[in-house]
């Protein structure tokens, strides 16, 4: 048996391929950037399913977010090797699961829109990038913290339409709050990024509207736009932030002459697929 992981910061998606019934499981997010190996110990010791199954793993295929480097992989590949001790593990970036998802068999632009953003192109062999991703600090334009930074900096400036405003109040949202979990705890990008469900709730306000519009094409111009034929392959897009604002990510992506592939919210299944089809590609030799 085998475990396919496709990661963000905020969840984490496991399926289970090999056993007589394909399952399913979630974890929260594993960051390399913020969690260290007790961390991540620390959570799937929690998880009574994966723990009765640990010892009949051979292979653990993990692509999560901040997994850019062999130094920052090897803090989860230490803490999943130390968990799952019988199985030989592989880690990886969640832009090479997110292109591996969405490619059938031309190339391809592939995107995440999720806690954070990224881009990268894939041509069936090498999985390239343009452009770093930069972060929730610096960049992550189009992402779940993009929105979230504008929509706390709003609140405190007294901008926010007063529909939301009276949400964030109503769930005891402050000042001292903000800056409390921004500065001063950690995971301070997933924080950010959790007010994204009352935003999307209160998307068709005019504020709202105008935000969206002015972020993804913000991400289009600097994450899409660099790569040269963007106008000629299928760009496809990842994660929670793509799939819940589908609708206007289409109507941006049509402005600026972008043809979408596939809006994936989770590319877990797709994965799995990849990963299935390699192993018979492998065996058939």
């Amino acid at each position: 048996m085998f475990l396919v992981v496709e990661s963000g910061s905020t969840k984490a998606d496991w399926k289970l391929i090999g056993a007589p019934v394909e399952t399913t499981f979630s974890t929260k997010g594993f960051n390399p950037y913020f969690h260290k190996k007790e961390d991540v110990l620390r959570e799937l010791n929690r998880h009574k399913e994966l723990c009765q199954i640990k010892d009949e793993i051979a292979e653990v295929f993990f692509y999560g977010a901040g997994c850019s480097s062999v130094k920052l992989n090897s803090i989860l590949e230490k803490a999943l090797s130390h968990f799952f001790s019988k199985a030989e593990v592989f880690v990886s970036h969640d832009l090479t699961a997110a292109a591996f998802a969405c490619y059938t068999g031309e190339p391809i632009i592939s995107c995440i829109l999720g806690t954070g953003s990224n881009s990268c192109y894939y041509d069936g062999g090498i999985v390239s990038e343009e452009l770093p991703a930069l972060s929730y600090i610096l960049g992550d334009e189009g992402s779940g913290s993009h929105f979230g930074k504008i929509l706390l900096a709003d609140f405190q400036y007294k901008r926010l339409p007063a529909p939301i405003e009276k949400e964030l109040i109503d769930m005891g949202l402050t000042n001292a709050v903000i800056n409390e979990n921004v500065y001063m705890k950690p995971n301070a990008n997933v924080y950010i990024a959790s007010f994204m469900p009352i935003f999307i709730k209160h998307k068709e306000l005019k504020y709202s509207q105008k935000l969206i519009r002015s972020n993804f094409q913000q991400f289009i111009d600097i994450h899409v736009k660099c790569y040269k034929d963007y106008q000629r392959v299928k760009v496809n897009f990842v994660g929670s932030i793509a799939s819940l604002l589908e609708n206007e990510l289409r109507d941006i992506c049509a402005d600026n002459g972008i043809q979408i592939g596939l809006i994936l919210r989770r590319p877990l299944d797709r994965l799995a697929e990849f990963h299935k089809s390699k192993r018979n590609m492998v065996q058939n030799i």
